[in-house]
């Protein structure tokens, strides 16, 4: 009995129903997450200035790129898990979650290493206004010295979502919410520690939202599939492999991304603070389109892969549609307001004068980024359901480094567009999923690929 509790089949039932209600926590959860970091750049706006602004976002830059190599093992394994509950193997899953967390825990020690030795470097490379790198570099090593906290909840969450279970990643993610706010007003506004204020906040809200999911787990070990046992995080080799294979590219394809736009606001930061600080806050404001783009992203990548090991493929397509439609009409009505209101939404965040002025600027750039985003979220939960690892690898490399950096170093190098060229050319780079992704579904040969659920 206690198993259905965190298990849900999304095989059967009104697919848009399913797909909607298993989004809904994860849109709370997106929307929690993205209102902390939000939290972080008005609150560091505030207090700190502009140049605070501008380290929190220069800072926040760097970190991504880690995060993303160590999520990208976690989304490997979110589709490893749905597979093999799709496929009723249930048996195999305290062998598949000893597997991943083990896997998780030595990849972010690893990260912490590497991150710590290259942040020096990686932020000479962003060419971070000398005014904000203190600040920056600050809150690179704070963040980086609890990775391990944030990609171990990180991995939970995924572990659970593969099960079907979206409810319980939302309550992890709430309680890191409220405690980094609470942080954030504490440090920063309260105790004046600016950039390194704000990473604190962070690293302790993803810790102890972290140490209590383990314990919940741990009192609901039968309902989670996973005995908690020593000898059950001894690393599966058939498991392990899937693991790799899917975790690698996956990685890639989001490093990429992150390298690419850690390109980008190279040349972006060199125009200054104000441009660096109105990038930053536009990057959180993507953030809003991406709460139910993400969400139905992972949505549907859940119920595809469970879908896909249960080899109900018609009902794949159904949820790849109704994907599309869903993200299409929420980035339309955001980027109607972003068009409408730039100075006022972008003073929430910073009044100064130069950023308002930029705001008009860069809102026509938002509303290109947001329309992507329909077109990406059902290409990702696709790729990511069917565990299509040559695919995520390919579109690392298409949209990471031929669109992105290509787009950006024509139009603002090549045809001397500036900074506009970098803006626009970083957002048009995403509709390459699209490009990719959508003939690849028509085709239907997708149909023709193995589940991760039969290699072990």
């Amino acid at each position: 009995m206690k198993s259905k509790t965190l298990i849900k089949d999304l095989t059967t039932g009104p697919v848009i129903k399913l797909l909607i209600s298993f989004a809904f926590p994860i849109m709370l959860s997106n929307l929690m997450q993205t209102a902390y970091n939000m939290a972080d750049m008005m609150i560091i706006g505030k207090f700190s200035g502009t140049a605070g602004l501008s380290s929190v976002s220069i800072g926040g830059e760097v970190l991504h790129f880690y995060m993303f190599l160590g999520m990208g093992f976690a989304t490997a394994g979110q589709i490893i898990v749905s597979q093999v509950v799709g496929a009723g193997k249930r048996a195999d899953l305290n062998r598949v979650i000893g597997t991943l967390f083990t896997s998780i825990i030595v990849l972010s020690l690893v990260l912490t290493v590497i991150s710590l030795c290259l942040s020096n470097w990686l932020l000479g490379v962003l060419n971070a206004p000398e005014e904000a790198y203190k600040g920056a570099r600050d809150y690179v090593l704070t963040c980086t010295a609890g990775l391990i906290f944030t990609l171990g909840y990180n991995m939970v969450s995924a572990v659970l979502r593969g099960m079907g279970d979206s409810k319980h990643p939302m309550i992890f993610v709430a309680i890191a919410a409220v405690i980094n706010v609470v942080l954030d007003l504490v440090f920063i506004a309260g105790l004046h520690l600016e950039a390194f204020g704000a990473a604190m906040a962070t690293v302790m809200g993803q810790g102890i939202s972290l140490i209590l999911s383990l314990i919940y787990l741990y009192r609901n070990r039968e309902a989670f599939n996973f005995d908690f046992r020593l000898k059950s995080f001894k690393p599966d080799k058939n498991i392990t492999r899937s693991v790799i294979r899917l975790g690698i590219p996956i990685a890639i394809q989001s490093s990429a991304s992150s390298i690419s736009a850690l390109f980008v606001s190279s040349y972006i930061n060199s125009y200054g603070v104000a441009v660096s600080a109105v990038t930053g806050v536009g990057n959180r404001l993507n953030s809003l389109a991406l709460i139910v783009a993400n969400s139905m992203n992972v949505s549907s990548a859940a119920m595809i892969g469970q879908c896909f090991g249960a080899g109900k493929t018609e009902r794949i397509g159904k949820a790849f549609w109704r994907v599309f439609f869903v993200d299409l009409s929420f980035v339309t009505v955001l980027s109607i307001i972003i068009l409408a209101f730039p100075a006022q939404v972008f003073g929430l965040f910073n009044k100064s004068p130069e950023v308002l002025e930029l705001s008009y600027r860069y809102a026509p750039v938002l509303a290109i980024a947001f329309m992507g985003y329909a077109v990406r979220s059902p290409s990702l939960g696709l790729i990511n359901g069917l565990g299509h690892s040559r695919m995520n690898f390919m579109m690392g490399i298409v949209e990471g480094f031929i669109l992105r950096i290509g787009l950006t170093y024509l139009l603002g190098v090549v045809l001397g567009l500036g900074v506009n060229g970098f803006w626009y050319g970083s957002v048009i780079a995403s509709y390459g999923y699209g490009l990719v992704v959508f003939p690849y579904f028509l085709s239907g040969k997708w149909k023709k690929r193995t589940s991760e659920a039969g290699r072990f």
